[in-house]
């Protein structure tokens, strides 16, 4: 069982460097409505089962152009929904490094709980229950192997790669997870198996295979110097170190 974790794209908070949240009404910009498209190309020629994604709206932006394409009808787990920041909902991102908790949050992810909000310790825990659970369910619907698409928010997918890769809460922020980026868990009776991160170009075709990817996968997935895209955004999810950076590079601060 196989599950393709994609980030939402470009986004209209992103863009305005504030911390969006579970905020009503964030839609995706021009450009994330374009790597909405782009994704929809890139995995439409794959054996996809189902499609699940977070219920806030650009979510299910970034899957509807690749639902259309497969002819699936895409459904939301409230449990893939984005952090729940609290008082720090809509604020600034240059004015929560100010706060004593961003600290925490780059350094002890795991202690980290939002001002009248969750913490991040929780986030793990529903995200991969609900990604454990789903899998699960395709692989008896289908009896076997299912590729499947679940579309959510930064913080989320790095919490879940983390859980994946056996590593501990606290070191989630070294891992990159930018708008419309595919990450790859392959899940098996044993353990699961990371085979992609931050995956923004290059073929897929390797996904359709129902056995579990060479130990090189993860070489494969980079894209090549001439595949990157150079004008792209800043780096990691929606608090990640990056998110607070000023390279004077108005594109590159969209990935918040």
């Amino acid at each position: 069982m196989t599950v393709i974790l994609l980030r939402h794209g470009v986004s209209t908070s992103n863009t305005a460097r504030t911390l969006a949240g579970r905020s009503a009404g964030v839609d995706l910009t021009e450009r994330g409505a374009d790597q909405a498209f782009g994704v929809a190309d890139r995995l439409a020629g794959l054996p996809i089962e189902h499609i699940v994604h977070s219920p806030l709206l650009r979510c299910q932006r970034t899957v509807a152009p690749l639902a259309e394409k497969l002819g699936i009808e895409p459904e939301y787990d409230d449990r893939l929904i984005e952090v729940d920041y609290g008082q720090w909902t809509g604020r600034p991102i240059a004015e929560l490094l100010n706060e004593p908790l961003w600290k925490v949050v780059q350094r002890h992810a795991s202690g980290a709980v939002f001002p009248g909000g969750e913490g991040l310790a929780q986030v793990q825990t529903r995200a991969v229950a609900a990604v454990r659970e789903i899998d699960r369910r395709l692989a008896e619907q289908h009896d076997g192997d299912v590729l499947w698409v679940a579309c959510t928010h930064g913080d989320v997918i790095k919490s879940v790669v983390a859980d994946a890769l056996g590593i501990h809460l606290d070191g989630f922020q070294r891992i990159v997870v930018e708008p419309a980026s595919l990450s790859v868990i392959r899940y098996t009776p044993t353990a699961p198996y990371v085979l992609r991160v931050n995956d923004t170009g290059g073929d897929l075709s390797g996904l359709a295979a129902s056995k579990p990817q060479r130990a090189d996968a993860d070489s494969r997935a980079r894209p090549s110097p001439a595949e990157a895209d150079t004008s792209g955004p800043v780096p990691g999810g929606e608090l990640g170190p990056a998110a607070g950076a000023d390279n004077g590079n108005a594109e590159r601060s969209e990935s918040l």
